[in-house]
């Protein structure tokens, strides 16, 4: 019966950490969300509010490393449970740095609202909508240990990169048409690389479930569609 009362009390911690995981993963995507629709309002405060709220992410990050090591303390996990405990400890990590991408959105969206808007500034709606439904199917396939549907994303982020590369040429060419398109395209193309890295993101956090279900790594051939990354192209985002 201890036995038992042991396994259960970890189940319990194991799903509640899992819980904590996934409500950081939403909080996440709806940056993501906000930090677009300022961008349409040009509104500045609501931009720094984005900004702010990055800190409740990094918050929740900390809260679920205190847990992980509280649990390899306490219950010392062996086999597929230590998957699972060091599983949250790397996901929790990807989505602090989804988080941060959002937030750099955001903090780009104040100075591009202080010149003229352009044309283009609208197709980055369609690239934060690939990328949070790559990370929304991805919490959904943590959450329930579903390795197919994490597959199915990592497969899924090649579109994501194709449509950063037409949108990287479109910004290139209006840059090239018009000398007062430079300042405007070049915040665009900082916040469109930023929300391709989000899917990049997601696709490490596939794999990390693939992992935690099968015990392999995924070793498959992943179509890459992002042709922009050259020595000087590839630098582009605000960090990662």
């Amino acid at each position: 019966m201890n036995k038992e009362h042991i396994i259960k009390s970890y189940d319990s911690e194991l799903t509640r950490l899992t819980g904590e995981i996934v409500r950081m993963g939403e909080l996440s995507v709806s940056q993501l969300e906000s930090a677009i629709d300022v961008i349409d309002r040009r509104d500045d405060r609501a931009a720094q509010r984005v900004v702010g709220n990055d800190d409740a992410i990094d918050q929740l990050e900390q809260e679920i490393s205190h847990d992980v090591v509280r649990l390899l303390a306490l219950r010392a996990p062996m086999a597929g449970d230590l998957r699972n405990v060091f599983a949250a400890l790397r996901i929790a990590a990807d989505i602090e740095r989804i988080g941060d991408y959002a937030a750099n959105v955001a903090k780009r969206s104040i100075p591009l609202s202080m010149v003229a808007p352009v044309a283009p500034t609208k197709g980055l709606g369609y690239l934060a909508e690939l990328a949070a439904s790559e990370v929304r199917d991805v919490l959904l396939a943590y959450r329930d240990q579903d390795a197919e549907r994490a597959y199915q994303v990592w497969k899924d982020d090649a579109e994501l990169d194709e449509a950063y590369t037409g949108y990287f040429r479109q910004l290139l060419t209006y840059m090239m048409e018009d000398p007062r398109n430079i300042t405007p395209c070049t915040h665009l193309l900082f916040m469109a690389k930023n929300i391709e890295r989000i899917g990049d993101h997601a696709t490490n956090i596939a794999e990390n479930v693939w992992f935690q279900v099968h015990g392999e790594p995924l070793n498959k051939q992943r179509t890459k569609r992002d042709f922009t990354s050259n020595p000087e192209l590839g630098k582009l985002g605000d960090g990662d």
